[in-house]
């Protein structure tokens, strides 16, 4: 039962000039926000109305009548303290639903039907259609889904559910969207997971594109590289082609004479030639040993000595021969 002092302020706060105008004008709006309050607090005495000042998502302020109270949803949870606002456009639009919470029992995380922030939502709300839907109905839908999904932390946090053939139809749409909210959340943390994990295979393969781009491109340098060598060795290779087709005339063996000696003066510089370059071995073989600690300072001193001076007789040689 309403108690005398609520059924006054509702009174005074809709009919009644005051120095905190509510933001509903149309008489027959009053009338009808005075029935649904009424038939809220017959039937839900804990509520207590009030006014205030309502701040919308958009920043737009309105003076609005309100319904506070404990929602007691069972006896092993603990109640819901539960703010119902009606909007400037009450009953057109649905109420404003709200949930406080405390440190000792916060909002619990993806609730399917209480936002962290407190804001309700349900199937309910969502279908408010005027004039089928009131304030008293929308409380006592609030008690069956919140005996299914208590809003609150708390720890017996368990669900009694009825048999499936003995709920009504909106409580069914409660369970369902109760469910699907559960099959998204769940479908969601799946969807981040693999997100991350193609993230991570994307980032390998990119790593991978990176160095097959690199070898691609250090491929294409060996390439142009390779491409200069023919280039050079083709050129070569015709300029001792050109020189075998002018010289093959004055060889009687096609060509081979122009690599061989073919008089005494030049088989004796081949010859020196052929000295001074063993020589110039022998003395690089001598320079190794000496560093190895192979052959002794002495001896590699006397050798060098005479090797440099056949090397000169032999150089000498040919210079001479190369004059004459």
């Amino acid at each position: 039962m309403a108690s005398q002092s609520s059924i006054q302020f509702i009174d005074a706060a809709l009919f009644f000039p005051t120095t905190f105008p509510l933001s509903y004008i149309d008489p027959d709006q009053k009338w009808l926000i005075r029935s649904h309050l009424f038939s809220l607090l017959q039937n839900f005495p804990f509520f207590r109305p009030s006014m205030g000042a309502f701040i919308h998502n958009d920043g737009a302020t309105a003076n609005l009548l309100n319904a506070t109270g404990d929602l007691q949803v069972s006896r092993s949870t603990p109640p819901v303290p539960l703010t119902i606002w009606l909007h400037e456009n009450y009953p057109h639009v649905a109420p404003i639903v709200l949930v406080s919470s405390n440190s000792m029992y916060p909002i619990q995380r993806d609730n399917p039907f209480v936002d962290p922030s407190g804001a309700t939502t349900s199937p309910y709300l969502q279908s408010w259609f005027h004039p089928k839907s009131n304030l008293f109905d929308l409380v006592h839908n609030l008690v069956k889904i919140f005996s299914h999904n208590h809003p609150l932390f708390h720890n017996s946090n368990l669900s009694t559910l009825s048999h499936p053939s003995l709920v009504s139809k909106m409580e069914a749409m409660d369970r369902l969207s109760c469910t699907l909210h559960y099959d998204l959340m769940a479908f969601r943390a799946q969807s981040d997971e693999e997100i991350e994990s193609s993230s991570a295979l994307q980032g390998e393969m990119t790593k991978r594109v990176d160095i097959t781009r690199n070898m691609i491109v250090g491929l294409e340098h060996e390439k142009s590289k390779l491409k200069r060598r023919v280039k050079e060795l083709t050129e070569q290779g015709d300029v001792l082609m050109n020189w075998l087709r002018v010289h093959s005339r004055k060889c009687d063996d096609e060509g081979e004479d122009g690599f061989e000696c073919v008089d005494e003066a030049s088989k004796a510089v081949l010859d020196c030639l052929a000295k001074d370059m063993a020589l110039e071995d022998l003395m690089y073989a001598l320079d190794k040993a000496i560093e190895q600690g192979v052959v002794p300072f002495g001896a590699y001193i006397r050798q060098v000595r005479v090797l440099a001076r056949e090397q000169f007789s032999h150089r000498a040689m040919v210079q001479k021969l190369k004059g004459s």
